[in-house]
């Protein structure tokens, strides 16, 4: 069964954005995107990047690790925002919303409960995982079902915004295998956890 991969910036408070949910590498953003970072999402997880992006770069690959890109109301109106109806052109492109009518055909949007959506997407035959774009409150609610976890770990505090799982989520400690981890020249770490079976 592939699994569904929360991959995923954050800053060392662990924020993913600030308290209104701008995006955080777009213009006026506090995000450090430095030439070791973007060099580390080309050569490792190409399909991470949006697809004006990646057209910019000439990366037409498949990409090595997801086929699905999953995501919430307003982490993808951050791309509506920027004119980008599809920023994922090249991966299945779902986004959980009770109120959202896809403005794009290619854009699925799920209006019912989120972690049944996902266990029937990992019931799936396919080689790749699945990814968990964001947001926080989206991956709250799909806490459970969450398998692994690619932290993009900033050198930066904010003092405060939206956490990594929301502002909603519940308690429910959960333990993590660390997996693999890549610290970048400019402080950026990629650590990769696995969640352990309780």
């Amino acid at each position: 069964m592939r699994r569904l991969v929360y991959f995923i910036a954050s800053t060392l408070d662990g924020f993913i954005t600030d308290p209104e949910g701008s995006d955080p590498t777009g213009p006026g953003g506090f995000w450090p995107v430095g030439e070791d970072y973007v060099g580390h999402l080309v050569s490792e997880y190409p399909e991470t990047l949006p697809g004006l992006a990646r057209d910019a770069m000439g990366i037409t690959g498949e990409g090595r690790h997801f086929d699905t890109a999953l995501e919430g109301r307003r982490s993808y109106e951050i791309g509506l925002k920027a004119g980008l109806s599809d920023a994922y052109p090249h991966l299945r492109h779902v986004v959980f919303s009770s109120s959202l009518v896809s403005p794009d055909p290619a854009v699925t949007v799920i209006a019912g409960d989120p972690a049944a959506a996902v266990r029937e997407l990992k019931a799936e035959s396919s080689d790749r995982d699945i990814w968990l774009v964001g947001g926080g409150d989206v991956a709250g609610a799909l806490y459970s079902e969450i398998d692994r976890l690619v932290v993009k770990l900033a050198p930066l505090t904010i003092g405060a915004g939206i956490p990594v799982f929301g502002r909603q989520a519940a308690f429910a400690p959960h333990a993590w295998a660390l997996a693999d981890h890549t610290v970048l020249p400019s402080g950026t770490i990629f650590l990769t956890y696995d969640r352990v079976q309780d």
